[in-house]
């Protein structure tokens, strides 16, 4: 089961040039296509000047949300490129806009698409790529005597972290890797007494 994906941890920046249009991009993280509609909104504010402010994005570890815009660009030369290196980078929860700058020389479709490209390539180029993994959430709930015997399954898996809460009973909520879930939820069921909220 395929439980990581890979994003960015900041914002970065490209730059293109091609017959004197200036093609400036920026690769964003982002979790959701609201968020994806106002930093669209904040680009086209500060770039008011530019001819187009082009976009793509992809969401969700299974990358199954995805939409891509050519602002005015003739249909497919922009957005559909800029997510093309989305999925080359095999990247999700990114936002990369190419702002257009024209510079008086039409480039023609295959030159659009190769400039569209080159800058988003440029953008993930100079971003830092991490690997982050999807993980499920298992509440617990148990008598204080059980507290040794749930650690000692815990310490089994290196990837599982927690919060407790220990008042009249113990209340624990983990948060592991979905490949290992399963096998959790399976050790800790095997301690009699141990209830999942």
């Amino acid at each position: 089961m395929e439980d990581s994906y890979k994003t960015i941890e900041y914002p970065a920046e490209g730059y293109l040039t091609e017959k004197k249009s200036k093609f400036i991009s920026h690769i964003v993280p982002v979790k959701s296509a609201e968020e994806v509609k106002e930093i669209v909104e904040e680009h086209r504010k500060k770039y008011y000047d530019a001819r187009h402010v082009c976009w793509a994005y992809m969401l969700g570890w299974e990358r199954d949300e995805f939409r891509a815009n050519d602002d005015g660009e003739p249909s497919g030369t922009a957005g559909k490129p800029i997510l093309g290196q989305i999925n080359s980078a095999e990247l999700t929860d990114v936002l990369i806009l190419v702002v257009r700058y024209f510079g008086g020389t039409l480039l023609g479709t295959g030159g659009l698409i190769r400039a569209y490209k080159e800058a988003a390539t440029d953008a993930i180029a100079n971003a830092v790529i991490v690997e982050k993994t999807v993980d499920d959430l298992i509440t617990l709930s148990f008598e204080y005597p059980l507290l040794n015997d749930v650690m000692r399954v815990l310490k089994q898996f290196d990837s599982v972290r927690w919060t407790q809460d220990f008042r009249e009973s113990c209340q624990m909520r983990l948060q592991v890797r979905r490949s290992l879930s399963s096998q959790l939820r399976e050790m800790l069921s095997a301690i009699y007494g141990v209830e999942f909220v």
